[in-house]
């Protein structure tokens, strides 16, 4: 384990009150949080976004793009549940990746935020599948912009019944595997950290 607790930002692909994914992502924070993590846990509808227009860029970054943009690189990796539409995950999680990766104000590119970063996934839906498409999905596109999503993953199905409340998760294998997610997240985290450490002292007796 890094000296320093890694810290990991959490937030559920859904804006809708009584989200099972906003309940769902409160039990994959707990998971990681007992495997040492900080987690920061905050709600998209915090940092509202339009869709993604080159026109929009050109005038102005949004102000919550740039918040967005300093929070991811605070983090060492991020933490999502997702809900799944028509098989595939929804365009606020999308959008809000597509504007995280524009170029920072720095100019670099936005890309490099997610970098070699770890990301631990999971979903929830009513039906019997949980959104598991909707994670297929997911994890293509966060190792399209270079995370490293951890192989370890949950889909809830019949969310009405398993997650009644935030941060409950009545199913006990399932919230024994939602909390693996978050730690298997933090052991990737503390791989890394020894890696790169055992590098340096390489090479500084090089």
């Amino acid at each position: 384990m890094p000296d320093t607790p890694p810290r990991l930002l959490a937030f559920a692909g859904s804006l809708r009150q009584g989200s099972y994914n906003r309940r769902l992502v409160h039990v994959l924070a707990e998971g990681a949080r007992a495997a040492g993590a900080q987690v920061t846990l905050i709600e998209l509808r915090d940092y509202p976004l339009p869709i993604y227009d080159g026109d929009i860029e050109a005038a102005g970054v949004p102000v919550t793009v740039r918040e967005l943009q300093a929070l991811m690189a605070e983090h060492d990796g991020l933490l999502i549940s997702t809900p799944e539409y028509n098989g595939s995950m929804p365009a606020l999680v999308k959008n809000t990746l597509d504007w995280i990766s524009r170029p920072i104000e720095s100019g670099r590119s936005g890309v490099s935020l997610f970098q070699d970063k770890i990301a631990g996934i999971v979903s929830a839906s009513p039906g019997p599948l949980g959104g598991l498409r909707s994670l297929l999905v997911l994890r293509d596109a966060l190792s399209k912009l270079g995370l490293l999503v951890v192989p370890q993953q949950v889909a809830v199905g019949q969310a009405a019944d398993k997650l009644p409340d935030y941060g409950v998760l009545t199913d006990d294998r399932l919230r024994s595997g939602v909390h693996n997610v978050g730690a298997a997240v933090v052991r990737h985290l503390g791989v890394l950290s020894n890696g790169a450490s055992s590098n340096t002292r390489t090479g500084a007796a090089a």
